[in-house]
């Protein structure tokens, strides 16, 4: 069984730790959602963080630009979650998952409605890179989403 629904038992199976709230992007986010770092982005080009959503959470619509290099890599170890590209169709997510999104694609991810889920996050360095966060994911465009 990968769909977790309550915390005390998502915290039993997520072996990197919540974290803490993800304050500082809360507004890109429908939902809470927790940050750790799993790297000193002082230390290394490759900067990794665990993030976890509640039940329900995912991020808004967004791009990570590149002129080269670049984009996103999601490891997905706990729970169950969504991925979207723009005009694909969603992608479920499970513990073994791994999501690679390639630079200056829009896109967004997060937990499955009745799941907590986590990821690695690894953002692929690159040069001129920037995430321009969009709109957020409509609650119909979610809740149509389905197995």
């Amino acid at each position: 069984m990968t769909k977790i629904k309550d915390r005390e038992t998502f915290e039993q199976v997520d072996m990197f730790g919540i974290g803490a709230p993800n304050d500082a992007y809360a507004q890109y986010f429908t939902g809470n959602s927790y940050l750790k770092p799993l790297v000193d982005p002082e230390k290394t080009d490759l900067f990794l963080a665990n993030v976890t959503f509640e039940p329900g959470c995912r991020n808004n619509w967004h791009i990570h630009h590149a002129k080269s290099g670049g984009g996103q890599q999601l490891i997905c170890h706990a729970g169950e979650g969504w991925y979207q590209e723009e005009g694909k169709e969603a992608v479920s997510l499970t513990p073994g998952t791994v999501i690679v999104i390639p630079p200056n694609v829009k896109h967004w991810h997060g937990a499955k409605k009745d799941s907590w889920f986590s990821h690695i996050a690894i953002e692929v360095p690159g040069e001129d890179l920037n995430n321009e966060w969009l709109e957020p994911v409509s609650d119909k465009e979610y809740e149509g989403l389905s197995e």
